[in-house]
């Protein structure tokens, strides 16, 4: 009997459960299963804000994508997808590998959403990959090297568009990194500036009012500027240019004002609506039956006709039925529509405070801080278990960036 040819497309949090769902539910011999992921690393993407200040170390953050999975179930290929023939049923690698398949899973991941706001793509860092993020990093290193220099305040003003989830982590973690900085480079941490610039009237739109209030007032305290009701028109690289008239000069602005889904799906010949591929209840790609979509690139709508936001929640959910599916198809059996059960949100602000929902309670401070050092645990034993919680635990620990020019290589 020919066995079957599973092809995942990326190696996230929707990939990476899916493949370890698969080797525990396939049989001997059932299926061959390839996963294919542009770097032979995974990164947690829950904490890249933590790489964009540097306030973790690397090996934190990434894990290795092989040693995840049991060799001889899935086989991993390095590879950057470039195109999909639907009717040959081949994935084209930038590589000019090609790939079939029987039955395909995209989950690519996002791309950051601009609005076209002159600047942004050009100028503005991403809170999109580990890469992005280390760019962050040493972007910053070198502002506070060139500051000892040229003395321009605008290198030492860190501003960072969006106040929702992401926005106020990534705040959390630059105020954190400041003072371990300004030792190495001699320079008082008065004259760093750290601003907020949030379109909306206020910080953590969607968050309970007790959230809002903690995050706004702990964000203050450690000397952030919160710039609410202000649209960003336009970003030269050196100056930020508001709805309101006003104008900030910094030669860091980092952007988390908006995600879609990769812009690569847009040429792949699937159904797109609102820049992500949309599902049907058992995650199959409308008008496929052979082709899956999950995470951020899929768009799956709820009873109320409303999207599920693109959160690693939602995807490490969808992944876990998706591997069932997947297995169900081959077999010729009946596949089970996907459900979501929301078991909360905490947003981090540094290390030692965070403010959140997690079931019907309201937490905020070191208390939601913890949960969300919880949360964040579970992953790894959904990934790989106590052995990989462990590892991961027991690697070197940074609460503030260690700073050298090799960093900025």
């Amino acid at each position: 009997m020919k066995k079957s040819k599973i092809v995942i497309l990326g190696g996230g949090y929707g990939g990476l459960i899916t493949s370890r769902t698969l080797e525990k539910l396939l049989k001997q011999d059932e299926a061959e299963v390839t996963l294919i992921n542009k770097h032979d690393y995974h990164y947690i993407a829950t904490q890249l804000h933590k790489t964009g200040a540097g306030t973790a170390t690397d090996e934190r953050n990434t894990l290795n994508i092989p040693s995840l999975l049991s060799k001889g179930k899935i086989d991993f290929k390095r590879g950057t997808v470039t195109d999909l023939n639907i009717n040959q049923q081949v994935v084209m690698l930038e590589s000019g590998e090609t790939v079939d398949y029987d039955y395909l899973l995209i989950t690519l991941g996002f791309d950051v959403d601009t609005f076209g706001i002159p600047g942004i793509e050009e100028f503005a860092f991403k809170i999109r990959s580990f890469r992005s993020t280390k760019a962050i990093q040493n972007h910053i290193i070198k502002q506070f090297s060139s500051y000892q220099e040229d003395k321009d305040p605008s290198r030492l003003t860190f501003a960072v568009a969006g106040g929702g989830f992401t926005g106020v982590e990534m705040i959390g973690e630059l105020f954190e990194a400041m003072p371990n900085l300004c030792r190495v480079y001699n320079i008082p941490v008065e004259k760093t500036r750290i601003i907020n610039i949030e379109a909306s009237n206020t910080l953590l739109p969607g968050f309970a009012e007790e959230a809002i209030a903690f995050a706004s007032k702990y964000i203050k305290k450690n000397r952030v500027e919160v710039l609410t009701s202000s649209k960003i028109l336009e970003y030269t690289g050196d100056i930020i240019k508001l709805d309101n008239g006003k104008e900030i000069e910094a030669k860091t602005l980092v952007w988390s004002g908006g995600v879609r889904g990769n812009k690569i799906l847009e040429t792949l010949g699937v159904p797109i609506q609102k820049g992500r591929v949309r599902v049907d209840r058992e995650l199959k790609v409308h008008g496929f039956t052979n082709i899956f979509c999950l995470g951020d690139a899929s768009l799956f709508l709820k009873e109320d006709n409303t999207p599920l936001p693109p959160t690693a929640q939602v995807a490490i959910q969808q992944a876990q039925l998706c591997g069932k599916n997947l297995v169900s198809v081959i077999r010729g059996e009946k596949l089970h529509a996907f459900e979501y059960h929301h078991k909360g949100t905490v947003a981090s602000i540094g290390n030692r405070a965070a403010v959140g929902k997690v079931g019907d309670i309201k937490v905020t401070g070191s208390f939601a801080a913890l949960l969300k050092q919880v949360i964040e645990a579970r992953y790894l034993l959904v990934l790989g278990g106590p052995r990989l919680l462990l590892k991961q635990l027991f690697k070197s620990k940074k609460t503030q960036p260690k700073v050298s020019l090799s960093n900025l290589k």
